[in-house]
């Protein structure tokens, strides 16, 4: 199967596997099939949420010189934020 995406989505598709500890394959598939992903901590985790708490801040940054907020920050934003309320306990995305 094959399918396109802007380079926007590309990068948040990338980011959501990321977080999520899933192969890019496993991601999609519990998307396309609307199962619940379930985040556990680990060290891996733990620094792809740090890299991207990093982008975030940047991000946030480039906001309050006058920017404005665009729908991917938000939704990296809200995810970062299921992960870390249900770390430990494993987090359902």
């Amino acid at each position: 199967m094959a399918f396109r995406m802007s380079p926007e989505e590309s990068n948040q598709l990338n980011t959501f596997v990321k977080l999520s500890g899933l192969t890019k394959q496993d991601y999609i598939i519990h998307r396309l099939l609307c199962k619940d992903i379930v985040v556990q901590g680990n060290p891996r985790i733990h620094k792809a949420l740090r890299e991207q708490f990093s982008v975030v801040i940047e991000q946030l940054e480039r906001i309050e010189a006058g920017h404005t907020v665009d729908q991917e920050l938000l939704e990296t934003i809200r995810l970062m934020n299921t992960i870390m309320a249900g770390m430990g306990e494993g987090s359902h995305v």
